[in-house]
């Protein structure tokens, strides 16, 4: 066995232990923006995000319990981000999101549609009475980051097979 995966064995091994604990990583992600002002906005008043720490050319908010940063960037967006096809959907390749409790989603997925919020894929049902049953919804950001938000009906369905 490599050391690479001896370490990731082990990380494995204590990410198990820690499963069932409020104890946990917490993920860090990077995005551009275009607009540190309109990013603020859409991130505190209509996903309702808390802001962090910030400077001139950057901002980190807390993403559902994980930090996710925003750097000002014009040379970071394709005008044609690539797609997978889901369900007959054009799935954003580059997205990012959070797996939320059911009823959680359902409370966003209103206040969402409350605001008028422009979707890529409308929010919808997968798996409908089949194992996996899943509530998922996309949208992008005011600089073109598509945002995925979905939950499972039995969160302990998220990673079976």
């Amino acid at each position: 066995m490599t050391d690479f995966l001896k370490v990731t064995t082990e990380l494995g091994k204590k990410v198990d232990e820690h499963k069932n604990k409020a104890e946990r990583a917490i993920f860090h992600l990077a995005y551009p923006m275009k607009n540190k002002e309109d990013t603020r906005l859409f991130y505190t008043n209509i996903l309702g995000c808390s802001t962090g720490r910030e400077a001139k050319t950057w901002i980190d908010f807390n993403f559902f319990g994980n930090q996710l940063s925003f750097h000002l960037s014009e040379k970071s967006y394709l005008s044609n981000e690539p797609t997978n096809l889901v369900d007959g959907k054009d799935i954003p390749v580059r997205h990012f999101g959070a797996v939320l409790e059911w009823n959680d989603w359902h409370t966003l997925k209103d206040r969402l549609i409350s605001k008028d919020l422009s979707f890529i894929i409308e929010p919808y049902i997968r798996f409908k009475n089949q194992k996996g049953e899943q509530a998922t919804m996309f949208f992008n950001d005011p600089s073109g980051n598509a945002i995925e938000f979905k939950s499972f009906k039995y969160h302990s369905q998220i990673f079976e097979k």
